[in-house]
């Protein structure tokens, strides 16, 4: 597990990642066409104008198309705009342009900036979170291991060099999220299992924890993956990279829900008395034992 995550961060610290245009900026425009249009033609027709290396995708409908690039001269948005017209004409007379953007690059990074700050800022509520209801040791494991499942996603994504976008850092957060829900129910059995089996040792009582909540963790991972494989395969371009994101991210969050979340604990000497909160006993009072006398 752990030579698992060295190779992805070797990938993020070689390869690094393919930043999407919400990230690097360029140029959005989006074409209505009254018809269903080939993708192929409306690329071929862009690089006779002078764009190459588009994304060109369809979303909503197939006669609806998202064309997104990076220019590669100094040129105005009016007339990129109008390159990318002549170009759509080209494969049919009624296309017509509905909406053109154009995303700066100091924009870009100051998205990157706030992806990042947020999944940070999301592991570190939960960290609070778990460390408040469960025990630090506890918050550390879960912590470590949706950081490991966030370095193999991003870590999937540097290896293959698929764009990342403002999709795919939306979907990390749905992984960090849909991991933690699986954390919990463990960590919830083997706090109950710890004030009913007093007399088990740790590391027995987390392995048959574990082991209570490993066919609903299968069976709620496997019904949530066929979803997402229909995603994945039918969906399309516009949700590939989210879909694949989510694919990723459940695999490896049930395995690190298993193997990596309830080791730390371990491994920092978590005990019984660590689970299970102190009973806090009131001393009754002299007019607290007459009134009670009174009443009996």
């Amino acid at each position: 597990m752990s030579r698992r995550c060295v190779l992805f961060h070797f990938l993020l610290a070689t390869n690094g990642l393919n930043w999407g245009l919400d990230f690097t900026g360029g140029v959005v425009v989006e074409v209505g066409y009254p018809s269903d249009v080939d993708l192929n033609k409306v690329r071929s027709s862009l690089e006779e104008q002078g764009i190459s290396g588009a994304v060109v995708q369809h979303f909503g409908t197939s006669r609806d198309v998202s064309i997104r690039f990076q220019p590669k001269e100094d040129a105005s948005q009016a007339e990129l705009t109008e390159k990318v017209r002549l170009a759509c004409l080209k494969v049919n007379d009624n296309a017509q342009i509905s909406r053109s953007e154009f995303v700066g690059p100091a924009v870009g990074e100051e998205l990157a900036t706030s992806g990042i700050v947020a999944i940070v800022a999301s592991l570190v509520v939960i960290l609070l979170y778990i460390a408040f209801r469960f025990d630090w040791r506890m918050a550390t494991g879960a912590v470590i291991s949706l950081a490991y499942d966030v370095i193999v996603v991003l870590g999937f994504f540097s290896f293959l060099q698929i764009e990342y976008d403002l999709t795919v850092l939306a979907a990390v957060l749905t992984v960090v999220g849909y991991s933690l829900n699986d954390k919990i129910v463990v960590f919830d059995r083997i706090r109950e299992n710890a004030r009913r089996l007093h007399k088990m040792p740790m590391v027995d009582l987390f392995n048959l924890s574990i082991t209570e909540t490993l066919s609903r963790t299968i069976i709620t991972s496997g019904t949530t993956l066929i979803t997402v494989l229909s995603l994945l395969i039918f969906g399309g371009e516009m949700i590939y990279g989210f879909s694949l994101t989510l694919f990723i991210g459940i695999v490896f969050g049930t395995i690190s829900s298993i193997y990596v979340a309830s080791t730390w604990p371990l491994l920092l000497k978590i005990s019984r008395e660590n689970l299970i909160p102190m009973e806090i006993k009131k001393d009754i009072g002299e007019d607290d034992e007459a009134t009670y006398g009174l009443n009996r």
